[in-house]
């Protein structure tokens, strides 16, 4: 049976439908300065229909709007077999199918500002202006509540409609798959169910009654995909086995519910019918008591009081922020890019690029974002061995992330960005203020002073973060793209949230965890994340001109070109096929990866390129028979590269619930082996913290960060933030301060 990816690639990959093409069509015949506003609005008509004709009417990279979701639910809904199966339709993801690469350079050139031709490669008695783009595509992962079944629809929406009160939709069925032996992710209306029955559960009642709990609206059921450990485990099921936890006061919203877990009860959960299949109260732990210490709301903090000693810090921009944005396309200091949202990613930037000077717009990455994340936990006790979570598969980033208008960290003039998805019944919800989008100030960019003038050249440092925050249960995740002056980007994820604790009883202790307060403790465990990137350094959409080269220092061997017994070298290894470039961070050797043009060169000759510098790193601390492993094989190295092909996006499958296939995913690809030596190259790194849980993580862990740089290597001629201007507060100090030029004496005495 072909696999999930193998299915789709022909209908994600294939290419465009003939378009209508002339070469004395004008330009402005497709995209006139009319036109383009238009394509930002709807039409409402008398009766209530909003209409959108064109399908230039989006960018092919824009996350679908409400209404187009509207309709790709619609259309499927009404293609279902019978009422029955109509009914037990539950909608999981709809998301956008990304056009081919040329699509994208296609619209980038001609249909969309600021309007660059240059991306497409020139062709002999001028170019072929199409009168349209092929239309957008839905794709929508739908899951039968009544026959436990799995399917994926491509859906073509060819015009859109949306009603307030629906039946009417423009949209096509391209195909429909049901996909066997799969589990697709949870979804947050799954949740509340199961907790609920769960909490009406008359023995889980009685176990309950028995640790001096009878109030059901303390309880707190998180219920968590069961993951794979046997066969009892297989897909044929929709399993949840939840971990509870237990309030002190059902007036007080706002409460550390996760301080009080309740163990020694196994439950055992049917999330298709929703209802209990196992159920044993295997042994009686009394609750913890309640820690005083364990809210973390104002006013609740440790001695009661909050600082009063914390002055405002306020960010001005007067004149506004330096990045302009159109729809969702971006420009700030000389980079450009667009943004993108999906339910599971989450936050997801496309056409990153950098205009440099008279080379003009030089491409870096077709597509980054953040593809998986999985949190394995190291004690074998039970419930805690089970706790290995797939928080993009198994929940979905963008699914859990927040609307940043409850609470944003941002400061500044902040550009936000709403993100609309499917609820578990088909109806569209919104997110708003979802991407968060600011300048920031980042200290000192460069800075030179002449000892013997006095003079000196200094240069603030900022920078450009999109961000977005997500919730999985106890733990939350801020994901961070940032853009630098100087060519850099960086890849930042911030820790946060709640430690998901156990219970002790009098006495005990722990090896594999730390004791939190008295009756608790906090297991130790891992958080590894998986970064996709889709690379273009230099290439042009349709280029395949990029390599991996990995660098390592080494220390010069004893001889005669080291006989002072100080030399070290940076040693190049190309890394020619997917097996070959399975590699690994060693800090020991400052290990790096450079990614290069074979075609394009710097001032020097040498190839231009962009390096992947680790941060902080580590590796699985498991066993090699470890269950998650069997899911998580691409954990086993930090570093894959693959070569681009459409369908290869989620390291560990597209459903990682349940999934009882070892290696699916990148650990399987890769064994075809392909060339890298001149590719389409796609990077995939994948970055882990070890938390040994710290007192000081408790109630609320301050947040910790960790990530990687992609950092400009012989991409440039020169440091591109040498033309930085000094701030305004520089010149000033410089007019009023400039200091005199030392006499030779002076010069001499300091010598």
């Amino acid at each position: 049976m072909a696999t999930v990816e193998e299915k789709t690639t022909t209908i994600c990959c294939q290419k465009p439908a003939a378009i209508a093409t002339s070469s004395n069509d004008p330009p402005s015949k497709t995209a006139s300065t009319k036109e383009l506003k238009d394509r930002k609005k709807t039409i409402s008509s008398d009766i209530g229909i909003t209409v959108m004709s064109r399908d230039q009417t989006c960018h092919p990279l824009d996350p679908l709007l409400a209404a187009e979701i509207s309709v790709a639910v619609a259309t499927v809904r009404a293609a279902g077999a019978t009422p029955e199966v109509r009914d037990s339709m539950r909608f999981i993801e709809v998301d956008l199918v990304e056009p081919e690469k040329q699509v994208v350079a296609l619209a980038d050139a001609y249909f969309f500002p600021p309007f660059q031709p240059s991306l497409l490669p020139r062709t002999k008695g001028g170019p072929l202006i199409p009168s349209r783009l092929p239309p957008r595509k839905a794709r929508l992962v739908v899951y039968n509540k009544k026959s436990n079944e799995t399917s994926i629809w491509i859906v073509e929406l060819t015009e859109v409609h949306a009603t307030t009160r629906g039946g009417h939709h423009r949209g096509k069925v391209i195909s429909s798959t049901v996909v066997p032996d799969v589990q697709p992710p949870m979804d947050a209306v799954e949740y509340a169910e199961c907790e609920a029955v769960v909490k009406d559960f008359p023995p889980f009642r009685e176990a309950m009654k028995k640790r001096g709990i009878e109030d059901m609206d303390l309880v707190m059921v998180d219920p968590w995909c069961a993951g794979y450990h046997s066969e009892a485990d297989a897909p044929s099921r929709r399993l949840a086995k939840p971990l509870l936890f237990c309030r002190t006061e059902s007036d007080c919203p706002m409460e550390n519910g996760y301080a009080r877990p309740v163990e020694g009860i196994h439950v055992l959960v049917d999330m298709q019918n929703m209802v209990v299949l196992e159920f044993e109260d295997r042994k009686l732990v009394p609750l913890p008591q309640a820690d005083p210490l364990r809210n973390y709301t104002s006013g609740e903090s440790r001695g009661g009081v909050d600082r009063s000693d914390v002055k405002p810090l306020q960010i001005i921009q007067p004149d506004g922020p330096s990045f302009r944005v159109n729809g969702h396309f971006v420009q700030w200091q000389k980079w450009n890019f667009r943004i993108g949202f999906t339910p599971r990613e989450g936050m997801v930037i496309y056409s990153v690029a950098y205009v440099d000077g008279s080379r003009g717009r030089r491409p870096v990455a077709h597509r980054l974002s953040f593809v998986e994340m999985v949190v394995p936990y190291g004690d074998p006790n039970d419930p805690h061995y089970r706790k290995n979570a797939f928080d993009a598969g198994e929940d979905g980033l963008g699914k859990n992330a927040h609307s940043l208008k409850k609470g944003c960290d941002c400061l500044g003039y902040i550009k936000y960005f709403n993100a609309h998805f499917t609820n578990f019944y088909g109806g569209v919800e919104t997110i708003e203020n979802c991407v968060c989008m600011h300048e920031e100030d980042h200290g000192m960019l460069w800075k030179h002073q002449d000892w013997r003038t006095g003079l000196a050249e200094v240069r603030r440092s900022r920078r450009l973060t999109v961000s977005f925050v997500c919730t999985v249960a106890n733990y939350e995740y801020g994901f961070y793209w940032h853009f630098y002056q100087d060519g850099k980007i960086e890849a930042e994820v911030k820790l946060t949230g709640i430690l998901s604790l156990g219970a002790l009883q009098q006495g005990e202790t722990r090896k594999y965890g730390t004791t939190i307060a008295p009756g608790l403790y906090a297991p130790l465990h891992q958080h590894f994340f998986v970064a996709r990137m889709d690379m273009a350094v230099d290439c042009k959409p349709g280029e395949a001109f990029n390599q991996v080269v990995e660098v390592n220092v080494k220390v010069e061997e004893p001889g005669e070109n080291n006989v002072h017994h100080n030399a070290f070298y940076a040693e190049e290894k190309l890394l020619k096929s997917e097996l070959e470039a399975m590699r690994d961070c060693d800090p020991l050797s400052a290990r790096h990866w450079i990614v290069r043009n074979t075609r394009s060169v710097n001032r020097t000759g040498n190839l231009t390129g962009y390096k992947l510098v680790p941060g902080s790193n580590c590796l699985p601390l498991a066993g090699s028979e470890a269950k998650f492993l069997r899911r998580a094989a691409f954990l086993k190295h930090n570093l894959w590269v693959t070569s681009y092909a459409c369908g290869e996006m989620h390291p560990g499958g597209e459903f990682p619930n349940q999934n009882p296939r070892a290696g699916e995913g990148l650990a399987t690809w890769v064994k075809q082996n392909r060339p890298l030596e001149e590719a389409d190259i796609v990077l995939w790194y994948v970055f882990g913290v070890t938390h040994i849980p710290r007192l000081e993580d408790w109630p609320v862990m301050p947040v910790e960060h960790i990530g990687f740089m992609l950092m400009p290597h012989g991409f440039f001629n020169s440091s591109p933030a040498i033309d930085v201007p000094p701030s305004p507060s520089d010149l000033d100090d410089r007019e009023n301060s400039m200091p005199a030029k030392p006499s030779q004496n002076g010069l001499i005495a300091k010598l």
